[in-house]
């Protein structure tokens, strides 16, 4: 079978990646191509175009790029025409992806979906739309399934790929060593997101804390898509910089800063206290909050349906906020009561690798 594959960013790509492995062990003769990054062309997929070029975040950032997001649509059409796939696997990136799910729909290509577009946060009726041009819905939160199931759809759950990825990894034990972290004081990580816009709207943030503790060391995960000079502002005696190692820095840190996404997950999984912190412009604010119909942005708390992980959003994200809270997550009866909600969501999302489960639907849906 031939597969074409999109995802538009970071996390997608990774997502993308194992699912393509996973498409190869149940369909050998798999033949592939797409939008994506390393992770998708080190499983063996055909990039026709890398997400950093096409990724745009927040509502206003996305109405002011739109003949950009248009002229990279129409690439993707003439990719997929090109190529002829007997299916579409959209993964994430909803903007873009269900853009060409209702063309491809017009043109009779079959279109499988993979980690479903945040439909319920907001104007909720979209889920017809999804319903009418998508061919099977693969989602991987809990109460997705649930959700599709009020518009008369019945959608494949197939567990969370950021728990296969938590349950893969190794922990170098040689990891703080390699980065001379002495062991005589508390380590927080500073996760601040893997896009530009992300991490300028939360750095100022996160150095004014990162003041306000001199005796913790900081560690800031940085991204390879990203230049070194984005980080500036969070240059500091009590920081280092850890490039591209996410999860051995959680695996060690006691506390966690993570800027809203699914970084939220993956801390949460490796059983890091966090606080979960999100700022972006005015405008797109303003429209976001007038439109927002789901009571959380963290998806742990969206989990586990409550306040598990204190949000600090837009105005709250003030250095006292952070600072009070940071302070009882290094120790305490907050600390504890975090770790135990963290066992429920894990044992929500156990049922088994989700590129496989998705892997071996996709080929069975798919066979005459």
């Amino acid at each position: 079978m031939k597969y074409f594959i999109i995802a538009g960013e970071r996390s997608g790509d990774l997502h993308a990646g194992n699912l393509a492995r996973a498409l190869k062990r149940f369909d050998p003769d798999a033949t592939m191509r797409g939008f994506g990054g390393e992770y998708m062309q080190s499983a063996g997929v055909d990039l026709a175009v890398h997400y950093r070029d096409i990724a745009v975040m927040g509502f206003w950032e996305v109405i002011t790029s739109l003949r950009k997001i248009s002229r990279y649509l129409n690439l993707c059409k003439q990719e997929i025409v090109a190529f002829q796939p007997d299916v579409i696997v959209l993964v994430d990136f909803g903007g873009f992806n269900k853009r060409i799910a209702a063309w491809a729909h017009e043109r009779s290509i079959k279109v499988f979906y993979y980690i479903s577009p945040k439909v319920w946060a907001w104007n909720q009726k979209r889920a017809l739309k999804l319903k009418a041009t998508v061919d099977r819905m693969f989602v991987i939160l809990p109460f997705e399934k649930t959700f599709y199931r009020k518009f008369d759809w019945d959608v494949d759950y197939v567990g969370n790929p950021v728990l296969d990825a938590i349950k893969s990894h190794q922990r170098d034990d040689g990891f703080l060593q390699r980065h001379s972290i002495p062991t005589d004081a508390p380590l927080v990580a500073l996760l601040p997101g893997s896009r530009k816009q992300e991490v300028e709207k939360v750095a100022t943030a996160m150095a004014d804390v990162v003041k306000s503790f001199p005796g913790v060391r900081f560690a800031v995960a940085t991204v390879s898509n990203l230049d070194e000079s984005t980080y500036t502002p969070l240059h500091a005696p009590n920081v280092i910089f850890v490039r591209e190692d996410t999860y051995n820095l959680l695996s060690y840190s006691n506390a966690a800063v993570v800027t809203s996404g699914t970084a939220t997950l993956e801390t949460a999984l490796l059983k890091v206290p966090q606080v979960v912190v999100y700022h972006t412009s005015a405008l797109s604010y303003l429209i976001a909050k007038s439109l927002i119909r789901v009571p959380y942005i963290s998806l742990v708390n969206l989990i586990a349906d409550k306040p598990v992980v204190r949000e600090l959003i837009q105005h709250d994200l003030t250095t006292e906020n952070l600072v009070d809270e940071l302070t009882g997550l290094l120790s305490g009866s907050k600390r504890d009561k975090m770790l135990q909600e963290y066992d429920e969501i894990y044992r929500l999302l156990d049922i088994g690798s989700a590129s496989e489960n998705a892997a071996r639907k996709m080929v069975a849906y798919l066979k005459p």
